[in-house]
């Protein structure tokens, strides 16, 4: 397998007992110093698959490496942080006495220890609170030492569920900035989360999972290079719609069975504005006001829809922990 991924996934399955399929054959690459999202609906086997890396669970079927070692090594897991998603921390430690704990349990030599600790409660904005017990935390600032925990052993790799989940909007922010810094320092980051927007601002690529599967994994650009458009807008009449049809026909716009049109909005598809002037042109001459031009681009959240609705009925698409293989457990 290729070095040049911190994890290099083929064919992961895993089928519980009763024969309900979770994973249905995931593949899925990270490459080293990325930040990296998973996503997908309730249900859809991310966190099997969080669980199938940590060696929490056996997969049925996995291949591949996570840090250049077969899935499934438990060596290499001393090069990897880890929160997950409902993480309980003893409410009687301190934050310092946690970190310190969690340290020990992969090894940290003590003068190390106590070192990192200080570095890691500064960097998550933690440092007045760390004699403080956990009992006494908020639940932003339990996620603040929850990552410090898991970069306490100097990962390679760093898996984060859910770590924005009761963060308020400042902290999302702070947290943003962590990120950031892990990745100037080279680490990959592997971010599991519900909120897309934080994804879509933070992560270089994203995976989107459906019922066990990839359904589609890359970068943004990537994944909507088909769907890009120009949007014109113009002044909202109740003509505004019928003057938007004329322009394009007018316009002789080559794609113009492709254009879409909803209220005073009209939107072009191509990524070249230049493209876009013939009707412009038309527009302006029927005496309309053109208030604005702007690229567009799918949202994640436009992505993520688009993955779990299915295409013929429209309705969202069943959890795949829902698929049952007659076949058998295993």
């Amino acid at each position: 397998m290729s070095s040049d991924f911190a994890v290099d996934l083929r064919g992961v399955s895993k089928t519980y007992r009763g024969g309900v399929r979770a994973l249905r054959g995931v593949d899925m690459r990270i490459h080293k110093g990325e930040i990296f999202g998973l996503l997908g609906p309730n249900g859809a086997g991310k966190s099997t698959l969080v669980k199938v890396m940590m060696t929490v669970i056996s997969p049925t079927t996995a291949q591949g490496t996570i840090l250049n070692a077969p899935v499934g090594d438990k060596k290499s897991l001393r090069k990897v942080g880890y929160l997950p998603e409902h993480h309980r921390f003893p409410d009687y430690l301190t934050g310092r006495q946690l970190l310190d704990y969690f340290a020990s349990l992969c090894g940290v030599p003590k003068a190390e220890r106590r070192v990192r600790c200080e570095e890691l409660l500064e960097l998550v904005g933690m440092k007045d609170w760390g004699d403080t017990k956990v009992k006494g935390y908020s639940k932003g600032m339990r996620q603040r030492i929850g990552i410090a925990q898991a970069l306490m052993n100097d990962p390679q790799l760093v898996v984060l569920d859910e770590p924005t989940d009761g963060v308020d909007p400042v902290g999302r922010r702070d947290i943003r900035e962590m990120l950031s810094v892990l990745k100037s320092k080279g680490k990959t980051v592997l971010l599991n989360s519900h909120l897309l927007s934080e994804l879509e601002m933070v992560c270089d690529r994203v995976s989107i999972m459906v019922q066990g599967l990839v359904s589609r994994e890359g970068t943004l650009d990537e994944l909507t290079k088909d769907q890009r458009a120009i949007t014109i807008e113009i002044e909202d009449t109740p003509d505004a719609a019928t003057h938007l049809a004329h322009s394009v026909a007018d316009g002789r716009f080559n794609d113009a069975e492709k254009v879409s049109i909803n209220g005073n909005t009209m939107k072009l598809p191509v990524t070249d504005a230049r493209l876009a002037m013939p009707v412009i042109d038309t527009l302006r001459a029927r005496g309309v006001t053109v208030t604005a031009l702007r690229p567009f681009r799918p949202t994640l959240e436009d992505l993520f829809i688009q993955a779990v609705t299915d295409p013929t009925s429209g309705k969202a698409l069943k959890p795949g922990a829902a698929i049952a293989d007659k076949g058998g457990a295993q």
